[in-house]
């Protein structure tokens, strides 16, 4: 609506005037380049007649005709005015309709509406500017205009200036005229507050013979004065639409709704995560276990214990301590090298995969880099963790199933955000502007339980019987890592098939460097790696799978090639006014307190 128009201005001076005529021509530039504002204009005069009746129900209606002539500078800046009237008035809607817009002969002016933010904005003119006096009559109607206000009187409390104006008004009169039932039960208490908002200030009213009409007057009021009319009638005079009546049942019990459907559906996702615990017990005893068969390499064992860390790492580890390869330090501390070595037993088809994928771009030597950043590399350790998470289903250890509880529990969830939105629509349809906020509440909250059904309906991958039984054994590993060493040598004395030492003695270092990779599935690898160092010490030996092996272990190696080949595998490439209904009729208003007002702008 703001149409900008640049005059800049050039004033081109002999020399030999150049040093008076400076200054001049600075200050003419600077005001022609000053950009030209819409709303910069003056109304000559306000008139407006307002009649307010009762209907058949009951219920006020008011007839607005305002007559607004314009003082538009003599340039092109203005195609015509912009009228904002509010569309509610304490919690109803005014079911305002615009009659028409004519100049002052009238004439048909064109216009055209928008509504936002509780205004229906009425924007007069076309594509033609306008200058000098133009005049524009507006006519429209309202309804529910009178308020039952909390003093126990009916009151007509209304804005007849919008406040939220830019335009000096330099002469404004008003007539609000009351139909003979509506006179009939006034009160007699009749006030006019005039001044910014929140002015207690009142101003002259003068009242008809007969007392059915009030009128106004006031001269030179300044942009965002407004005057408001206040008069009082018997209680019940005007029947009061339901929309101000209080109704929990639209106002409120939708938006409860709203938060019961969405707690329902909180708890179903809780169920879901109880019924997947609920799926890894099998006996529910956890036996500390001091070795891993064959069949559980980590890839597998990666698949079946939640949150398990570093499935790549303890997969490369477990094929080093099983004697298949070596890790070696590489060009770059944050690259290592992997090294394949003839002979070793592969014990799972999980492991043969992994070399597989270790190995693509291996050199004639069997030697392997460890990229830090490779999509090929990445893309190779994804289908590895994939194909242990698809070997846990063949084999029977997870399957897919719906949580009988979750489903229950989003069905109630459901059923509750549809209640309560076709209860707020009810609202809505009914009217009550008080019903908005609890209906977009259900609104969104319904969005949000529908959305939520995706997972709770779904079925999830869980556990079998049989995997159940695996991952207990897993927690007996890890309960094994756990314990202090001395607890862990009289477990290893007290079990039969512990590898041996020619002394009897179980050989531990082959223990626990078998169980070295699921530390690290656990997030252990710092401690056990702390407890390797010591055994190696005491064996006064290093490690042959990692580093150079006539060096002692470090158990920094471990961690630091936890991490660089975790980051390998993860690689990826970049890609209206206030209103109140404390009465006003009989003192204690102010100006803009009452319903009506809107804006006043340029167009």
């Amino acid at each position: 609506m703001a149409a900008n128009r640049l005059a800049p201005a050039l004033v081109t001076v002999g020399l030999a005037a150049t040093a008076l005529l400076v200054p001049a021509a600075s200050a003419t530039a600077a005001s022609a380049d000053i950009d030209t504002d819409v709303d910069d204009f003056s109304y000559a005069s306000w008139d407006a007649r307002f009649e307010v009746s009762l209907d058949d129900e009951g219920r006020s209606r008011m007839h607005v005709t305002e007559s607004l002539t314009a003082r538009f500078p003599d340039s092109d800046q203005n195609k015509g005015i912009v009228r904002g009237l509010p569309t509610s008035y304490e919690n109803a809607w005014l079911e305002l309709q615009v009659l028409s817009v004519t100049d002052e002969t009238g004439t048909d002016v064109p216009y055209e509406t928008d509504e936002e933010d509780g205004l229906l904005y009425v924007l007069t003119g076309d594509d033609d500017y306008v200058q000098g006096l133009t005049t524009y009559v507006i006519e429209y109607e309202m309804r529910d205009v009178i308020l039952a206000a909390d003093t126990g009187v009916d009151e007509f409390y209304w804005d007849l200036l919008p406040l939220d104006s830019t335009q000096l008004i330099e002469e404004f009169r008003a007539d609000v005229v009351f139909d003979d039932e509506m006179t009939e039960r006034m009160t007699g208490d009749a006030r006019c507050y005039a001044g910014y908002a929140g002015s207690t200030s009142e101003c002259p009213l003068t009242t008809s013979s007969d007392g059915s009409e009030f009128h106004v007057e006031a001269n030179e009021l300044s942009p965002g004065e407004g005057v408001t009319l206040a008069v009082g009638f018997d209680s019940g005079t005007a029947a009061q639409p339901a929309a101000r009546q209080p109704d929990p049942v639209t106002d409120t019990v939708p938006a409860i709704a709203a938060l019961g459907g969405l707690g329902l559906s909180v708890g179903g996702w809780f169920a879901v995560s109880s019924f997947r615990r609920s799926r890894r017990t099998s006996t529910g005893i956890i036996v500390a276990q001091y070795d891993v068969p064959d069949s559980m390499p980590p890839l597998l064992a990666a698949a079946i214990v939640p949150g398990a860390k570093g499935a790549i790492p303890a997969e490369i580890v477990h094929l080093a301590v099983r004697g298949t390869l070596r890790i070696e330090e590489g060009a770059e501390t944050e690259e290592p090298r992997l090294r394949r070595l003839p002979g070793g037993r592969i014990p799972d088809q999980l492991d043969v995969e992994a070399l597989d994928a270790l190995f693509t771009d291996a050199d004639a030597d069997g030697v392997a880099e460890l990229p830090s950043s490779s999509e090929d590399f990445a893309a190779r350790m994804t289908t590895l963790v994939k194909s242990g998470a698809d070997a846990a289903v063949s084999r029977g250890l997870m399957t897919k199933a719906r949580s009988r509880g979750a489903m229950i529990l989003q069905w109630c969830a459901i059923a509750v955000a549809v209640v309560g939105f076709g209860l707020g629509l009810w609202g809505i349809i009914a009217g009550r502007v008080t019903a908005l906020p609890a209906f977009v509440a259900i609104a969104f909250g319904l969005f949000l339980v529908l959305l939520s059904s995706l997972y709770s309906f779904s079925k999830h991958t869980v556990l079998t019987p049989e995997g159940a039984r695996e991952y207990e054994y897993l927690m007996g590993v890890k309960e094994f890592i756990r314990v202090a060493e001395a607890d862990r040598l009289q477990m290893l004395q007290s079990y039969s098939g512990a590898e041996r030492r020619q002394d009897g003695s179980a050989n531990v270092i082959v223990v626990y460097e078998r169980l070295l990779p699921y530390a690290m599935l656990f997030g252990m690898e710092a401690e056990w790696g702390r407890v390797l160092e010591s055994a190696y010490t005491s064996e006064q030996r290093g490690a042959s799978w990692i580093g150079d092996p006539g060096a002692p272990f470090v158990s920094g190696q471990l961690v630091a090639f936890a991490a660089s080949s975790n980051a390998s595998a993860s690689y990826s490439a970049p890609s209206a006014s206030s209103s109140s209904s404390s009465g006003g009729s009989f003192g204690g208003g102010f100006s803009g307190g009452g319903g009506g007002g809107g804006f006043s702008g340029g167009r």
